[in-house]
C-alpha cells in the first residue's frame, strides 16, 4: 500500500526511461458505449507515453469496440452485471488478473465497486479519480475538477498522466478500424442494397427521451434524402425496433430498419460503410465520430460542452434555450422545445454543408 503521502508524487519519474520495460497496464473500463469509444484517447496516451500493453476489463457487449482499437491487447471480460456487488465473484477474478503481472490500473468509474478487482489484484499502482470513499482500493487518488476539465475525454486522459501534467494538446481523438472482413458479408447476410448510398439514421438514446429528436422530424428527412437517391439505415438495439418502423413507415423500401438485427461490431462496420450519419448525443454518435463519419450531432437536454463527437467531420445542431441543458430522461417541462425546434430541413442543410447531400 502506498501511503496518502506519496500520493502527489508519479511512480516512474526516477526511473531512467531506457531501464523502463514495456509496463502491462489493466483498465477499468465504462459501461456505457460512447464512454467506452472515448476511453481510446486516453489508449493513445498511454501508448505514446512508452511501450505497454493495455487490457481492458469491461462488459462483455465491448468487446466488439475494443477489437477494432489497435492499441488495446484483449478485452477481459467483467463477468459482474452494473451495478451489482458480487463481492465473491471480483475476488475471484481478482486473484486470477494478479498472475498476469499488471504494473497499473487505471480505473475509470468513479464507483467503489469499480475499484475492487485491481486492489483484490495487487496491483501496485491503482489509479483514479476520488470517488465513493474508496481510499485503500485507489492508491494513486486524484481530485476531480470538472471546472478545469469539463469534458469526459479529458477526464479519462488525465488519468493516464502525471499529477499536474498538462493534457496534450491537442487530445488523440478516437479512431476506430472497421473489420473489412465483416463489412464484406454484411450486406448480404442483411439483404442489403448497395445500389444507393446510405446515410444511418440512429434514432435511440438509452439515457431516455429527452435526448430523442422526434421521430416525425426523423421520418420526413428520411423522405427527403430518398428523393434524392439515398437509402436510410436505422441503426439501434431492439429497443428501438418501434421507434425505427415509425420512421421508415411507407418507404421501407429505402428505409430499412436495422435495430435488433445487427450486433454492435456490425454496427461498426456499417457505419463504416455509411455516407454519413444522422444521431441523437448517444453511443453509437460516438462510434461515428470515431470513424470520422460526416455527422450530424443532435442534442437536447445534454450539452456538446461534455461529450461532444471528436471528429472535425461532426456538425452539432444545439438550440441551447433558456431551459437547456436540463440533463434530465425526461422533460421536466413536457414541451421538449430543445429538439421539436429544430425542423428537418434545418438537419438536411446541415448535411448540404458537410457536402454529403449535395
Amino acid at each position: 500500500m502506498i501511503s496518502r503521502a506519496n500520493q502527489d508524487r508519479d511512480f516512474d519519474d526516477d526511473m531512467p526511461e531506457a531501464q523502463q520495460a514495456p509496463r502491462r497496464i489493466l483498465i477499468v473500463g465504462p459501461s456505457w458505449v460512447g464512454d467506452m469509444v472515448m476511453a481510446q484517447s486516453l489508449f493513445k496516451v498511454l501508448k505514446a507515453a512508452g511501450p505497454c500493453e493495455i487490457d481492458v476489463l469491461a462488459p462483455e457487449w465491448s468487446l466488439p469496440i475494443l477489437a477494432r482499437m489497435p492499441e488495446v491487447s484483449r478485452g477481459v471480460v467483467m463477468p459482474v452485471g452494473h451495478g451489482k456487488l458480487e463481492l465473491g465473484v471480483r475476488w475471484k477474478l481478482g486473484q486470477s488478473l494478479g498472475t498476469v503481472g499488471y504494473d497499473q490500473a487505471i480505473v475509470l468509474p468513479n464507483s467503489l465497486k469499480s475499484a475492487m478487482i485491481p486492489a483484490f489484484a495487487g496491483i501496485p499502482q491503482r489509479t483514479g479519480f476520488r470517488g465513493e470513499m474508496r481510499y485503500f482500493l485507489i492508491n494513486d487518488m486524484r481530485m476531480l475538477s470538472k471546472r478545469r476539465l469539463p469534458m469526459t475525454v479529458q477526464r479519462f486522459v488525465a488519468l493516464g498522466k502525471g499529477i499536474n501534467q498538462p493534457l496534450p494538446d491537442p487530445l488523440p481523438w478516437p479512431r476506430l478500424v472497421a473489420d473489412a472482413a465483416n463489412q464484406r458479408t454484411l450486406p448480404d447476410k442483411l439483404g442489403l442494397s448497395m445500389e444507393r448510398p446510405a446515410i444511418a439514421f440512429m434514432p435511440g438514446a438509452e439515457y431516455g427521451p429527452a435526448k430523442q429528436w422526434p421521430l416525425p422530424h426523423f421520418a420526413s428527412l428520411a423522405a427527403e434524402l430518398v428523393e434524392r437517391g439515398f437509402q436510410v439505415w436505422i441503426l439501434g438495439s431492439g429497443k428501438d425496433q418501434e421507434a425505427a418502423d415509425i420512421i421508415a413507415s411507407d418507404q421501407e423500401a429505402h428505409v430499412i430498419n436495422l435495430c435488433g438485427r445487427t450486433e454492435l461490431g456490425d454496427a461498426v462496420d456499417l457505419l463504416a460503410l455509411s455516407r454519413a450519419a444522422v444521431t441523437n448525443d448517444s453511443g453509437l454518435m460516438h462510434v461515428a465520430a470515431a470513424l470520422d463519419l460526416p455527422q450530424i450531432a443532435i442534442f437536447g437536454s445534454s450539452t456538446p460542452q461534455h461529450t461532444p463527437p471528436l471528429s472535425d467531420r461532426a456538425h452539432v445542431i444545439y438550440l441551447g434555450i433558456e431551459c437547456s441543458p436540463c440533463f434530465k430522461r425526461t422533460c421536466p417541462l413536457g414541451h421538449t422545445r430543445c429538439l421539436t425546434e429544430i425542423a428537418p430541413q434545418r438537419v438536411l442543410a446541415a448535411l448540404d454543408q458537410l457536402g454529403v447531400t449535395t
